[in-house]
């Protein structure tokens, strides 16, 4: 048996016995960070062995689609707001010793994260860097050579342009003679940030799921114990602390936490039983409005389909020009979520209707964890007009459960094309 054929059976074998021996649960229980959902940082230690290229196989092009680096929470108001209700339960000897002790870190935080509401952390440039390079070093042929065409784009969002500006430059680097043109605007949100008004509908349209939802919620979410460890004064609480907003207020600064450069751990507020139960809510809202929830009907897809366009004709392009190179996209996680949906990556597409079965389907922070990308990775072999890809979700190998290949994870790109074309939910492009 070939080397690439054992291979191709053990990660087979290593993939399924991953994801059949672990939940969503089991990982959060196992990883704390991870029930930080679309705030978990880039996981660059799970990045497994890939798979040889088949003999006489070189790779040329690169197609990649990322979402921005680590950042901030989304405002200000957000660390502030709790910063100020603890502020004021100091002023009225309202706190716990630990209570107090929180304070003083929330403190800390303010000090690193005032007016940075937003914006891409040092640890979100870092995060590119790295992805760059690793690209780079795992794929030389992409960036060397005489006739080598790259391009990068964001959306118009700062940290999505610092994102891409991180990647680039360490891309420059590493070979000071790559020209690479890079783009940011609004009109890129055409094909980068893309979502049709039937999504964008039914997202916002509390009849169709917001009171399911707020059950589930109420169902998940107690505040009580955690309340308590923090405040003294149960009659201040009554008069003064909404509960439930308390506790969301410090899930996503403790959540949070592990993308920025302060060293202060609010997870260990928490138990892990809380910090799942608040996932799966955040869990349940994304699968819901972004991704493949039985209900949908798959409205969510289209919102993808521009962007993968884009992503089939440029390495067309490329393929009919003989030329090396890559495309490089930098977005936000309501886009990386439809595309892998949309390109039926495994474990990215799984459709189900009842909410306590969600977090069996789907996962948020396996999808788009901080600066998450999905890569589809072109071979030719000289002498041949044949051209292979193999697709990489976070830089490791993943498969197209829809599409037979005798040399998984490598495909025909013919074979691609054609199984996206006759896909119904894809066909359209």
């Amino acid at each position: 048996m070939s080397r690439i054929k054992i291979f191709t059976i053990l990660f087979l074998l290593s993939s399924f016995g991953i994801v059949s021996a672990q939940t969503a649960k089991d990982e959060i229980f196992n990883t704390i960070e991870k029930a930080g959902g679309i705030y978990y940082a880039y996981p660059d230690n799970q990045i497994k062995q890939h798979t040889p290229a088949l003999k006489g196989y070189k790779a040329f092009y690169v197609s990649h689609f990322g979402r921005h680096g680590s950042r901030y929470l989304s405002k200000d108001s957000e660390y502030k707001d709790i910063l100020n209700i603890f502020e004021k339960a100091s002023e009225n000897k309202a706190l716990t010793s630990l209570g107090e002790n929180i304070l003083l870190w929330l403190r800390d935080v303010w000090a690193e994260a005032e007016e940075r509401g937003g914006d891409l952390s040092a640890l979100g440039v870092q995060q590119h860097r790295d992805i760059a390079e690793r690209m780079y070093k795992s794929y030389p042929e992409v960036f060397t050579g005489s006739s080598i065409h790259i391009t990068a784009r964001s959306t118009p969002v700062v940290r999505c342009t610092l994102s891409m500006d991180a990647f680039c430059e360490r891309l420059k680097e590493l070979n000071p003679e790559l020209k690479i043109s890079r783009d940011a605007s609004v009109r890129h949100n055409r094909c980068l940030n893309y979502h049709t008004k039937e999504a964008v509908s039914f997202r916002y349209s509390p009849d169709t799921w917001g009171e399911e939802y707020n059950k589930f919620e109420a169902d998940h979410v107690k505040p009580e114990r955690f309340v308590s460890t923090l405040f003294s004064d149960k009659d201040y609480v009554i008069k003064r602390i909404n509960l439930k907003s308390l506790m969301w207020g410090l899930y996503y600064i403790a959540v949070g936490m592990q993308n920025i450069e302060t060293r202060h751990s609010f997870l260990e507020l928490f138990e892990k039983q809380e910090l799942f139960d608040l996932w799966q809510c955040c869990n349940y809202r994304q699968y819901v409005t972004y991704a493949n929830y039985a209900l949908n009907n798959g409205v969510m897809m289209d919102n993808a389909k521009p962007l993968l366009q884009d992503m089939i004709t440029l390495a067309d392009n490329a393929i009919k020009e003989g030329r090396n190179g890559a495309d490089l996209r930098f977005g936000h996680d309501g886009n990386i979520i439809p595309l892998a949906m949309l390109m039926h990556l495994e474990n990215c597409y799984e459709s189900v209707s009842e909410p306590t079965e969600f977090y069996k389907a789907w996962a948020n922070f396996r999808i788009t964890p901080m600066a998450g990308n999905i890569q589809i990775i072109f071979f030719r072999k000289t002498g041949s007009d044949g051209i292979l890809v193999k697709f990489l979700l976070h830089e490791n190998e993943v498969l197209l459960p829809g599409l037979n290949s005798d040399i998984q994870p490598y495909y025909d790109w013919k074979d691609v094309k054609k199984y996206y074309a006759l896909n119904k939910e894809v066909s359209g492009l």
